[in-house]
């Protein structure tokens, strides 16, 4: 029997507010256990609480992003269950009128990791819808040892988004990209770091198989304590090949439970049933107030909205020739994809700037922008970013400004430096702040291009080295490389490689 996968996603995300989702308490995250505490978040009675405007106005940006709706009219309900890590013995969250429904985000199902490729074939999208997004609290964070249970009530009460997907992934792939497309979203809009180890990104998965061609949907395994985005390919995988074998022995999943990723084994692992949502008699929170959104206020939001990574990646490659992958890691950080920008711009005024090169600053930019893209993608992807990573820069902490970039991308574009010259230039730039062509000057990198500087080394190399002549004359041409290396060692890296091949072709 062929069997089809249908998985659905649960996301929690914590979101960078100031203070907590229904008291002034600070939501920053602390290194003394329960020092971020008050009676509201501790549950204490006769306190009341408030909502937070703050984090309702990133539920309504996060939501618009999604493509939901947004609700004219959306209100917070008591989930009532009793746990230690919930002081109250309810958690306030939203029931029947959450604040968004029937969104969606499109995926690439045929890149890698459906993040790059042509993001504006219409065949090569994936829409995966949204159920809804509703606003909640969190618990606390609980910690436990053989001996005892500790808990940190710090991280009770921070706002969370939680976002319900329909069933629409196939495979864990599909899942994996939509929450590292999620993630991305949150740091353009500067909601929430996302950060999955921190736990400010939480991926429930609810699993089920059904035979190829049935359209019934069977009982669900959800699967909690999914932490990275390897394990939720990898919990996926697991729980799908273990659901499987049940089929198969005939004897398939016939009530619905809760299983815990264990990711030291690389196995999932029953918890309990699954809780039904009468089990937790909603009731609307009588202590907190409706909130409503007019159609005004909710077209604010959206002429408020930034752009979003799937439009800049998509931007970046039609305006700019990126590749979809190289698209894909110049968007990855917002910070990232505006200083390429600001080289860009600055590019353009340094090629308009340059002696002997004619016409309009965009007629000159149409003529170079192909070999002036690859120059920016090489040297940003492959030297720039893991020179940062080496050196222990965080890019916030960058000393290279947009201009100096671009002036150390055009000193390349010209010619006057090689290769191994510009990477020690651009090591001293990181380290230092220094414009490139004062680096270039103080430390004598300039390329040696000059025919008749080339032609006294070239010829001294020749004579001190007769026997490697001979070979090459006998047809050994991989000789030639040979008497490269000679010159640049002669010119300590300075030589215009090209040339001095060039160079050395004809004198051989």
């Amino acid at each position: 029997m062929k069997l089809e996968t249908i998985i659905g996603l649960e996301l929690h995300v914590q979101l960078k507010t100031k203070t907590k989702m229904f008291c002034s308490c600070s939501n920053a995250e602390a290194d003394q256990p329960n020092k971020n505490i008050c009676p509201i978040c501790l549950g204490h009675p006769g306190v009341l609480p408030t909502i937070n405007q703050e984090a309702a106005s990133m539920a309504i940006r996060v939501a618009l992003a999604l493509n939901c709706k947004i609700a004219n009219f959306t209100k917070f309900d008591r989930k009532n269950y009793f746990y230690p890590d919930l002081p109250k013995g309810y958690q306030i969250s939203q029931y029947d009128k959450p604040i968004a429904e029937h969104g969606w985000i499109a995926i690439n199902n045929k890149a890698k990791d459906a993040l790059s490729g042509r993001l504006d074939k219409e065949d090569e999208l994936k829409r995966i819808g949204i159920i809804r997004l509703h606003m909640e609290e969190d618990s606390a964070k609980s910690t436990h040892s053989d001996k005892d249970s500790l808990i940190d009530y710090n991280r009770g009460g921070t706002p969370l988004i939680e976002i319900v997907t329909a069933p629409h992934f196939s495979t864990p792939g599909e899942a994996k990209a939509f929450a590292q497309e999620l993630r991305l979203i949150m740091r353009h809009l500067e909601i929430s770091d996302a950060d999955m180890e921190k736990g400010h990104l939480r991926c429930d998965a609810n699993i089920s198989l059904r035979p190829e061609g049935d359209s019934n949907l069977y009982p669900k395994a959800e699967i909690k304590n999914i932490n990275s985005f390897r394990s939720i390919e990898r919990a996926m995988a697991h729980e799908i090949e273990r659901q499987t074998i049940l089929w198969r022995e005939n004897n398939p999943p016939t009530t619905e439970e809760t299983r815990g990723w264990d990711d030291a084994k690389g196995q999932t692992v029953s918890q309990r049933t699954k809780e039904q949502e009468h089990d937790y008699r909603y009731f609307p929170e009588p202590d907190l107030p409706p909130l409503t959104f007019t159609e005004k206020q909710i077209d604010e939001f959206k002429a408020e909205q930034h752009e979003l990574p799937q439009d800049k990646r998509r931007r970046f490659m039609d305006m700019y020739g990126f590749t979809g992958e190289e698209s894909k890691i110049l968007t990855e950080e917002k910070k990232l994809s505006f200083y390429v920008e600001q080289i860009i711009s600055e590019l353009k005024d340094w090629l308009h700037s340059l002696e002997g090169i004619e016409g309009t600053e965009e007629e000159i930019w149409n003529r170079n922008k192909k070999k002036i893209i690859k120059l920016v993608t090489g040297w940003i992807i492959n030297k720039f970013l893991p020179l940062l990573d080496e050196l222990k820069i965080p890019l916030t902490k960058n000393k290279i400004t947009a201009e100096n970039f671009a002036e150390f991308i055009t000193l390349i574009y010209q010619n006057k430096v090689n290769s191994a010259a510009a990477q020690m230039i651009l090591k001293q730039m990181a380290k230092t702040g220094a414009d490139p062509s004062h680096v270039m000057d103080d430390f004598d990198l300039s390329q040696i291009s000059s025919e008749k500087d080339l032609a006294s080394i070239i010829q001294k190399v020749i004579k001190d080295n007769p026997e490697q002549v001979e070979q090459f004359k006998a047809g050994k041409e991989t000789v030639l490389k040979y008497f490269v290396g000679l010159v640049m060692r002669e010119t300590k890296g300075k030589a215009d490689p090209k040339k001095t091949e060039k160079l050395l072709k004809d004198k051989l």
